[in-house]
């Protein structure tokens, strides 16, 4: 991995022009198919197979007539006066005309009519007109809303002073989102921090400017994306949101690290590739994790959650991929301008270099540099604050981690009354139009008029349809919490009967739960006494239906993320205590910032402080959507500051020095990183809508809870009670494990013996003390190669095939060093594969073997290393004729040969008078005299 970040780091720095034309032809072509082929989005709620969405569905075939969305008109008279009188009655009627006229009405129908009962209240001094469209809400066009409001407005102008006339209903469901100005100001906080972090003007623009580029791709696939598949308007709100935070911070992570390798002396290009090797591997780690977790958000098995969670990994995959090519570009174009003068060509550092080699003057100048280099420097105001940080948590390490479980669990503790609930109108922007028609109905006629229950019945079998409905309206009528039955009627055919019931709560009441409980409890008895299959619907029930999978699914998926947690976190850290202590902190920063939106959202504390209008549940999907952004980017943090304590232990640090020394080499960063997340998610809570608004509470008290409490305080305190423990992994776990090299270790490997062994020859093959282990004991140890161009080396005895195929880059050796083609080994293995060809001339399994054709064909494309095992086996006379033409050719062309030979004295596939070194294994395993140089005789 790190290999290949670097090479693409220094391409991308190398051709930064073509790198950041593509991504804006990418921009431009998007905004293109956006422009041309948009649709809109879709915020209806579905739940294939549950019942009350296969009863919704029934719908439209036995009772189309209701299967589409609805609205209401509510209207108040003037000073109390009866709304059965002239001029109510009858403009109301002459309204009712009008609407049913509309375009995509199927009807309208008059409070006034003697089939439906309760659309008048008690008083006598309002009455809702409900409205029936010929299709679902989210099919509608908006000029539905517009034709309904104009007919309100005329009802309005017509009825006495001071009456009210307001529509609403599932028609005006709010569900959407919108983008104001106000989320910028997390943009303006996090260009502030990136100044003080960096330290340059031009640093801190750069990952502004790479998650811009990244986030208006995401936002305009996700746009481009409605034309063809169903989008709820909350996705681009949340994958802007997320895009965002992240595109931000893994540019700083990069920029940080390249700036540090400029300070280090290394020239810009040289930085920006090692910054995209090391922080970059690390930005890739932590892109997987979130990535991961939002596509997980799909065990929920709802569609709608499916594609928020896509469009958002998309989104973040983006993010990656343009911080990995951008920022390297960008790195080219600013250069040097990115460090202080004094680190530039030119500077005192790099001037007392050069002047050096000048005379007398310049021997002097470069001796007081250097002596000012040496001299101790006190240090500085930020790293005297994060030792003393690092220091205080680590003094009485079990007295902090006590402190911090029980602190985070009491704020976790109010989590256990988080009610959930999809958004209805109850929660709209005070003054808006759903949200007074929400509150007026509430009034006037009870909450439960905002959440109307439908049961459906087959009552083909019915005798008396009319009489078997209104005796069912009497059993629902008897249940606690229906307040009314407004109408039960059967279809024209009347195969389906269709019952309306009002219960006495409102729609994101837990008690309207429990009353959808009470009738789908019923349906026993309605088999039994009518004989009648039945069941609930309506949108409310849908509502709830998706509210409790969502609640389902939150156990599965907290399995899920914790399960990934540990197995990935032991990839990259080599540890079985670090993961658990890393989902332990996870799991306390989760519980913690359920516990706060509980506290602030559900039960109203500091409710007038965040701008929350109306207190009660959160939307169904915070709690899973939580759970996943959180995990993403608190494995970020983690792999940010315990990597670095790894770093250290690893070369030779104690476990106390190397948490002192990876919390000081990380700290600056994660704090810059998470007051950037804090700053992007807190400035959307501010905002008037009410379902990202608990979302992004949640995130930026999470993040800030995650980053200063459990990574910086309860991470050090936990790591220095376990001390050298917190790095033990068993060996055969450490054997089984992949090993992602997420902090480039890899790299500083291939860039330490990049010019080894540094006598200036040219090696085809160079190895020194290799070493591969298998089945507990050694294949092959302690075995030195040397081949240059043009030699041939045959190889023989118990563990030839292993070496060839360790030279080839198909085997990684455990232990010594090798260069293959100038290539470090395991590091660039990749390219040594792809230019040796392994070839095998005999094999107990025949797919293996190598055919005369591709011998020939090699032959053509004469690699650099000819590499042949079992090359004295061939099965049959035309494959070894073919391999004697390869070998005399490669040799004839200057290339290397390597034969695998089952017999040490085979020597016929070699032509005449071929001098080559034969290294028996088996007599160095021995320890004999294992390499022989000889010549072919005949």
């Amino acid at each position: 991995m790190s290999s290949f970040l670097y090479e693409l780091g220094r391409t991308a720095f190398r051709r930064r022009k073509t790198v950041v034309a593509v991504w804006l032809a990418i921009l431009a072509v998007l905004g293109g198919f956006v422009a041309a082929f948009g649709g809109s989005f879709n915020d209806e709620f579905r739940l294939p197979g549950s019942e009350s969405q296969e009863a919704l569905d029934s719908l439209e075939l036995t009772f189309p007539e209701v299967a589409g969305g609805s609205a209401t008109m509510l209207v108040v008279t003037a000073d109390g006066q009866p709304v059965d009188t002239d001029p109510y009655k009858s403009k109301i009627e002459d309204t009712v005309e009008k609407i049913d006229d509309l375009p995509h009405v199927d009807g309208a129908t008059s409070p006034f009519d003697e089939m439906i009962d309760g659309v008048i209240n008690a008083d006598g001094d309002a009455a809702i007109v409900n409205v029936q469209y010929d299709q679902s809400v989210d099919l509608l066009p908006d000029s539905a809303k517009d034709d309904l409001q104009a007919e309100a407005d005329r009802l309005q102008a017509e009825l006495p002073e001071g009456s009210i006339v307001s529509p609403g209903g599932e028609l005006y469901t709010v569900t959407s989102v919108h983008i104001s100005i106000i989320e910028a100001i997390g943009v303006v906080i996090a260009f502030i921090v990136l100044i003080f972090t960096l330290g340059s003007a031009w640093a801190a623009g750069m990952p502004l400017v790479t998650a811009v580029i990244g986030v208006g791709i995401g936002m305009l696939l996700i746009l481009g994306s409605t034309a063809f598949a169903t989008v709820n308007s909350t996705t681009p709100m949340l994958a802007l949101m997320l895009g965002l935070a992240v595109g931000i911070d893994y540019a700083l992570f990069i920029v940080s690290r390249a700036r540090q390798t400029m300070f280090d002396g290394h020239d810009p290009e040289e930085s920006a590739a090692r910054a995209i090797a090391t922080a970059g591997s690390a930005v890739v780690f932590a892109g997987v994790t979130v990535i991961i977790a939002l596509v997980g958000l799909s065990v929920a098995g709802i569609p709608f959650l499916t594609v928020m969670g896509i469009a958002a990994a998309v989104t973040v995959a983006i993010a990656v991929a343009v911080a990995l090519t951008v920022t390297p570009a960008l790195l080219g174009f600013l250069g040097y301008r990115l460090v202080p003068k004094k680190h530039r060509p030119g500077g005192s550092r790099h001037s007392a270099t050069v002047s050096g080699a000048e005379g007398v003057e310049g021997e002097e100048s470069a001796q007081r540099a250097e002596s000012e280099e040496s001299r101790p420097r006190k240090p500085g105001f930020v790293t005297r604050f994060y030792d003393a940080w690092v220091a205080a948590a680590t003094k009485i390490p079990l007295l902090t981690v006590v402190i911090v479980i029980a602190g985070l669990g009491a704020l976790a503790l109010p989590a256990k009354d988080l009610q959930l609930a999809l958004p209805d109108n109850g929660g709209a922007e005070e003054g808006t139009a759903p949200r007074t028609s929400y509150d007026l109905i509430s009034e006037h006629f009870g909450e439960g008029f905002n959440s109307p229950l439908v049961v459906t019945a087959n009552i083909i079998s019915s005798t008396d349809p009319l009489g078997d409905l209104d005796d069912m309206k009497a059993d629902i009528e008897k249940i606690d919490g229906v307040h009314k039955v407004i109408m039960a009627v059967p279809n024209r055919s009347a195969d389906t009967g269709l019952i309306q019931i009002i219960p006495e709560y409102g729609p994101s009441d837990e008690r309207t739960t429990e009353v959808v409980k009470k009738l789908r409890d019923l349906k026993p008895h309605f088999q039994d006494e009518y004989g009648f299959d039945t069941s609930v619907t309506g949108s409310n029930a849908v509502a709830i239906d998706v509210s409790d999978q969502l609640g389902g699914a939150l156990l599965p998926f907290g399995i899920f993320v914790v399960g990934l947690s540990l197995i990935l976190l032991m990839m990259v850290f080599r540890s079985i205590a670090v993961p658990i202590k890393a989902t332990l902190g996870f799991l306390l920063s989760v519980g913690a910032a359920f516990g706060l939106v509980t506290l602030v959202f559900v039960q109203g504390h500091g409710a007038d402080i965040f701008g929350v209008e109306k207190v009660g549940p959160v939307i169904s999907f915070l709690p899973i959507i939580l759970m996943g952004i959180l995990f993403g980017l608190a494995m970020d943090y983690e792999v940010f500051l315990v990597s670095g304590m790894r770093e250290a232990f690893a070369h030779g640090a104690s476990a106390k020095d190397a948490i002192h020394r990876g919390f000081q080499s990380s700290a600056r960063v994660v704090v810059a990183a998470a007051i950037i997340m804090f700053a992007v998610f807190a400035a959307f809570v501010p905002a008037g809508d009410a379902i990202i608004k608990s979302i992004a509470f949640g995130l930026a008290v999470g993040i800030f809870i995650d980053a200063f409490i459990v990574r910086m305080t309860f991470v050090p305190a936990v790591m220095a009670l376990l001390g050298d423990k917190a790095w033990w992994l068993p060996r055969w776990l450490e054997r089984t494990l992949p090993h992602f090299d997420v902090e480039g270790e890899g790299l500083y490997h291939q860039v330490q013996y990049k010019d080894w062994p540094g006598d200036g020859r040219d090696y085809s093959v160079y190895g020194e003390d290799l070493g591969l282990d298998g089945s507990g004991r050694p294949v092959f140890d302690k075995v030195d190669l040397v081949v240059q161009p043009g030699e041939v080396l045959a190889v023989s005895g118990q563990g030839a095939t292993a070496l060839l195929l360790t030279i080839a880059g198909r085997a990684t050796p455990d232990r010594g060093e090798l260069k293959v083609l100038g290539r470090v080994l395991p590091e660039e293995a990749p390219k040594v594969r792809s230019a040796i060809p392994y070839m095998v001339l005999n094999s107990a399994e025949d797919a293996l073997i190598t055919s005369p054709g591709y011998l020939r064909h090699t032959r053509e494309q004469m690699p650099d290393i000819v590499l042949i095992d079992r090359a004295d086996q061939a099965r049959d006379h035309d494959t070894a004729e073919a391999a004697q033409d390869l070998i005399s050719a490669a040799l004839a062309a200057g290339s290397s040969v390597l034969l695998g030979l089952g017999n040490r004295d085979a020597d016929w596939m070699l032509p005449p008078q071929t001098h080559y070194r034969l290294l028996d294994l088996d007599a160095h395993n021995r320890g004999k005299d294992t390499a022989h140089d000889l010549v072919r005789t005949s």
